[in-house]
């Protein structure tokens, strides 16, 4: 009784955006049959997504059973890249979970996918079984835990969603009488933000970075933003994790919340809106629609500064055991000039509305809402007479956008024929180049992007270049493993036979990028001398192929 009714709250505790969708209790079982510990938890800030799971440590090994956390059927079956075997659970209690970066299937779904992978010759396959066709109970081991796909060490990632609305679900709670935690979060430091032409902090319109020993004075006028910088910690382990709910009060009333409980898919971008690097904001841009946050004074969570008084501030930092840490500061009202910030930029996107940038050899077009504010750009060109394009400085830093947008970029000369080695590039405050894409159309390349920053055009004739990894090692060891590098555009495709017959070569692991063959002497004649034939084609459709004769 007291375990459904502590679950029960903890689920519902900060759900104010989802109050018409309550999560419902449900029991579940461990994945381990040994003590779990996390190295990641729910709702963490990665890049350009929320973490949205539990990673289970797996003790620093991989093939550890992973069981079924709850009476249910296996719905889908997966091996691509990112998240390795990967295998989803609908549950008869109305949750779903994915297993990801598994090393293994077993039993029929492992001959299964093995069976789909040489029918499509492609390691990476998606199957999804008739309803009900495979059963599970809750504590039968359904797969062997691993380290594929984008992966630094093994573990199990554990998504857990709401069956019926497809939200990502915070699974802690659920495990709360599980693990030990008395650990509060910490803060590691606050950042301040005048609003542009609204507001100043130390007589400046600049962010700037709030220490926590509160040595330092600072004042502000007008309408300012806080952020905080937090982890928190658990026991037994030197891992941190990211902060469950942060409340901020000035003066003693609430101005903003947090609740990382539950979110959608088609959320995770509005990450970049929240965060300001490992900053939390505790205010909400125009062009943010993150549920989880909560602005409770009518002003998106700004703070009007308008008295010359001290501001007391409090931030609560509060994890899913209830374990509770707060860090008080001041702000000094002091009153100063505000005027318009004077800008040189000459081209200023608004948020709300469909903004067109049209410069020669460039053209780009932002729909409305794929901005999360109004966007002063720093737009320059760079020329030089051996390059291809001039390059576009749409901003001097990357400005993230909600979904992709056009850009097209003229080509100044073509030096090599064929349109297809050319492709946009996004260009690095230290010059370095990566791929976008795109395809040439009437002297321009044309391609889709998800950031105002700076975009060039590249050719790329150059094959991939494939190394053996120790192959005097391959018979013995019964694994071919190729590493394959590309300068240019980077791989696209793979394909490995042995005596013209397909066999399956894959990339287990994303993050090392090798590829990888199991010697599987159930498909080859076991003896004698075998050709081995792999190629690879990379985005601009330059070709390598290496040849080995393998003695088995």
């Amino acid at each position: 009784m007291f375990r459904s009714l502590l679950i029960t709250l903890l689920l519902l505790v900060g759900t104010a955006s989802y109050a018409q969708q309550p999560v419902k209790d449900a029991n579940f079982e461990l994945p381990f049959d040994f003590p779990i510990y996390f190295s990641g938890i729910f709702g963490e800030l990665r890049s350009n997504h929320f973490h949205g799971g539990l990673d289970f440590k797996t003790q620093g090994v991989s093939g550890k059973p992973v069981r079924a956390v709850a009476d249910g059927y296996i719905s889908r079956i997966r091996v691509n890249h990112g998240s390795g075997y990967v295998l989803d659970v609908v549950h008869d209690n109305g949750y779903t979970t994915i297993n990801r970066h598994l090393s293994a299937f077993i039993g029929e779904i492992a001959q299964l996918v093995e069976d789909k992978q040489y029918e499509t010759e492609s390691w990476e396959v998606e199957i999804i079984p008739e309803k009900n066709r495979y059963r599970v109970k809750a504590g039968e081991v359904i797969a062997l835990s691993g380290n594929t796909g984008y992966s630094y060490g093994p573990h199990l990632h554990m998504d857990l969603f709401e069956t019926i609305t497809d939200d990502y679900i915070d699974p802690l709670p659920f495990f709360v009488d599980r693990v030990v935690d008395t650990v509060a979060p910490k803060a590691m430091g606050m950042m301040l933000f005048p609003q542009r032409g609204r507001g100043v902090v130390n007589g400046l319109d600049t962010p700037v970075q709030m220490p926590l020993n509160g040595k330092k004075e600072f004042t502000a006028w007008g309408e300012i933003g806080v952020a905080i910088r937090a982890y928190d910690y658990m026991n037994g382990v030197s891992n941190r994790y990211g902060v469950k709910r942060v409340v901020l009060e000035v003066d003693g009333v609430e101005t903003f919340r947090s609740e990382v409980d539950r979110y959608r898919y088609d959320e995770n971008l509005y990450i970049n809106s929240w965060t300001h690097g490992q900053y939390m904001k505790s205010f909400i841009e125009p062009g943010n629609k993150l549920g989880m946050l909560h602005a409770k004074n009518g002003n998106r969570g700004l703070i009007t500064i308008n008295e010359e008084r001290p501001y007391r501030f409090v931030y609560t930092l509060t994890d899913a055991f209830g374990n509770s840490s707060k860090v008080r500061f001041t702000v000094n009202g002091k009153r100063s000039e505000i005027s318009p910030r004077p800008h040189r930029e000459k081209h200023i996107f608004r948020w709300n509305k469909v903004n067109v940038l049209h410069e020669p050899g460039i053209e780009l077009i932002v729909p409305r809402g794929l901005l999360y504010d109004d966007a002063y750009l720093n737009y320059a060109m760079r020329a030089d007479s051996n390059d291809v394009a001039f390059t576009y400085q749409l901003n001097n830093t990357a400005i993230p956008m909600h979904d992709y947008c056009n850009i097209s970029i003229g080509l100044r000369h073509m030096p090599v024929a064929d349109s297809t080695k050319y492709y946009v590039a996004s260009v690095a405050a230290n010059g370095k180049t990566g791929y976008v894409g795109g395809y040439y159309y009437r002297g321009k390349m044309h391609a889709r992007i998800r950031q105002l920053a700076t975009y060039t055009v590249k050719i790329d004739t150059i094959p991939p270049q494939i190394t053996p990894v120790s192959p005097k090692l391959w018979t013995r060891n019964g694994r071919v493993v190729l590493k394959v590098k590309d300068k240019g555009s980077g791989m696209k495709t793979y394909r490995a036979t042995i005596n013209g017959e397909y066999i399956l070569l894959g990339k287990p692991n994303a993050v090392n990028g090798n590829l990888v063959y199991e010697i599987d002497k159930k498909r080859i004649t076991p003896t004698g001398k075998h050709l081995l034939e792999v190629t690879v084609t990379d985005m601009c459709g330059n070709v390598a192929t290496y040849r080995h004769e393998l003695s088995l």
